[in-house]
């Protein structure tokens, strides 16, 4: 898995997806690494099945508790940066994410793009199966954080991405204050305050057919109050988090 892309791919209870899952992303010659949260469903065991088939290319990281998205793509990033992987992306395990999507967001920071966002909100993306009260909500949390993150970033909630390495390691995830679904909110923005090159790529996103969601209200609570805070603390001049430009990507 040295020297090419490494998509990560969080789970906790997916064992209805995860075969369907990584065959649909290896089918595009990519690399997996799935980031399992101690699933009593069966899902770390079924996933090590598939890397003891596929050891080249699957691989399986089992993490002890589930304490948030953020911690469980942190833990991949690290173990792909530790083997080399040149772009890093984020993906979930329930088909809301189009695995044919992946060679556009990879190619894209192939092709120089620091962050590269499936994004529902640009020119030929959107969201398919989705109630009208959850389009409205969606749209006005991006709004309502872009807005209060001074942005232009039009899905910053988006949670299927690819980064470059290099990106990875100048946004620092590991001090990411978020755990829940605000982590994807605090990484767009930190790549905007590190003036990233942010490209978005339009995609449709369809809500999971098997299995249960993850989100709820508590979550997106979360995500809304930190929010909040980070704007707020954007306005008074006194930022979380700063970018080091001795670990820009523009500076190597």
């Amino acid at each position: 898995m040295r020297d090419e892309p490494l998509v990560v791919i969080p789970t906790y209870n997916e064992v209805e997806n995860i075969e369907l899952i990584v065959g649909a992303v290896r089918r595009h010659g990519f690399a997996v690494l799935v980031v399992d949260d101690a699933s009593p469903d069966g899902t770390g065991d079924a996933a090590d099945r598939l890397a003891a088939a596929d050891p080249d290319k699957v691989a399986v990281l089992h993490r002890s508790t589930k304490d948030g998205l953020g911690p469980a793509y942190v833990a991949g990033f690290d173990w792909g940066m530790a083997r080399g992987a040149t772009v890093l992306c984020e993906m979930d395990a329930d088909f809301s994410h189009d695995p044919d999507a992946l060679p556009d967001l990879i190619g894209a920071v192939e092709s120089g793009a620091d962050l590269a966002i499936g994004s529902r909100y640009v020119t030929k993306g959107g969201v398919d199966n989705w109630p009208l009260h959850r389009r409205a909500l969606s749209r006005f949390g991006n709004r309502y954080a872009g807005f209060m993150l001074g942005t232009s970033i039009k899905d910053m909630t988006a949670g299927f991405r690819a980064f470059s390495a290099a990106a990875v390691e100048a946004l620092e995830p590991d001090s990411c204050n978020a755990a829940g679904y605000g982590f994807q909110v605090e990484m767009a923005w930190r790549a905007s305050l590190a003036g990233l090159a942010v490209t978005e790529v339009p995609i449709i996103f369809r809500d999971r057919e098997r299995g249960e969601s993850k989100m709820n209200t508590r979550i997106a609570l979360e995500a809304m109050l930190l929010v909040t805070k980070w704007g707020l603390s954007r306005l008074i001049g006194r930022l979380p988090w700063t970018p080091h430009a001795d670990r820009s990507p523009t500076s190597r």
